[in-house]
């Protein structure tokens, strides 16, 4: 499968690596690292085309993004799953990053103006026309608003940095599913906190417009939890789901979810994906020293 950044141009790259500003950095803040397990993103992943966004939503941090500048989606988005009933923010209009836009230097995500004009948002992100006709293709975000719980948390996961475009079938009877089984797993046997990666795969796939390549279509979608602080007395058909667990679809029609420990998925991810031979979701693959010694 081919790799989801290897058809970078390099020019292109460079030039729009010159417009990142504000939080897009190459290394991660402290603040930033909160949502990740032992401060510490997923290695093996690196390429000039990758700029980490620490999204910002009314003056806080609220989860991490790896962004491609040049497929326009994410390869993951990161963040700290926080006790919920599940309900869906409404109300909440799409918004754009302007860290990725030559337009503004402000650190937050904004909603995108009325009137706004393509060229100061869309050399290094999707924008909202890039959706308006892929009609086979609904916005899925990564870090969903039903894993979080205060409305500034829900609504900080819709910009389209945290989007990519899923299969109807697969999002609204597979992958919608799936979350709510996590939050309910979590919910109930998770006592600390868990933290949450979910990405995907590309091979080449991409939605056009204009006749031009503008988003790329996942392949495959994953996600993986770490929880080290759990209920020990967790039912037993629960108990092999922790301290940590994942799944991975394949965003198609008539598709279903598999789940895995967190090193078949890694397994899977380095048969199927370009990432280098170091590739690491969590830290030790979130197993505990003290387990690792029993």
């Amino acid at each position: 499968m081919m790799a989801f950044w290897v058809k970078t141009f390099f020019l292109a790259v460079n030039m729009l690596s010159s417009a990142v500003r504000g939080r897009v950095e190459k290394e991660l803040s402290p603040e930033c690292r909160e949502f990740l397990y032992m401060g510490t993103p997923p290695s093996g992943v690196e390429h000039q085309s990758l700029h980490f966004i620490c999204q910002h939503y009314n003056k806080k941090p609220r989860y991490v993004t790896l962004y491609n500048i040049v497929d326009h989606i994410p390869v993951y988005s990161a963040y700290t799953f926080k006790r919920s009933d599940g309900e869906k923010c409404v109300d909440v209009p799409w918004m754009y990053e302007p860290q990725l836009s030559t337009y503004t230097d402000t650190g937050e995500m904004q909603p995108f103006p009325s009137g706004y004009m393509h060229r100061n948002f869309e050399d290094a992100q999707a924008v909202l026309d890039d959706y308006t006709n892929a009609i086979h293709y609904e916005r899925g975000t990564l870090n969903p608003d039903a894993h979080q719980n205060e409305p500034d948390d829900k609504a900080s996961t819709y910009t389209l940095t945290n989007v990519v475009p899923m299969v109807p079938d697969f999002i609204n009877r597979v992958w919608s599913r799936q979350e709510h089984i996590i939050r309910k797993r979590l919910n109930n046997y998770c006592r600390g906190t868990a933290y949450i990666v979910t990405g995907i795969t590309t091979s080449g796939k991409m939605i056009r417009r204009q006749n031009m390549n503008r988003i790329a279509v996942p392949t495959y979608l994953w996600s993986a939890y770490c929880c080290v602080d759990f209920d020990h007395n967790t039912p037993y058909n629960e108990r092999h789901k922790f301290p940590s667990f994942a799944h991975y679809g394949l965003n198609e029609h008539n598709n279903e979810l598999m789940e895995v420990s967190v090193e078949k998925l890694k397994e899977f991810l380095t048969r199927t994906t370009f990432v280098d031979q170091n590739f690491q979701i969590f830290v030790k693959d979130c197993v505990p020293v003290a387990s690792k010694t029993k």
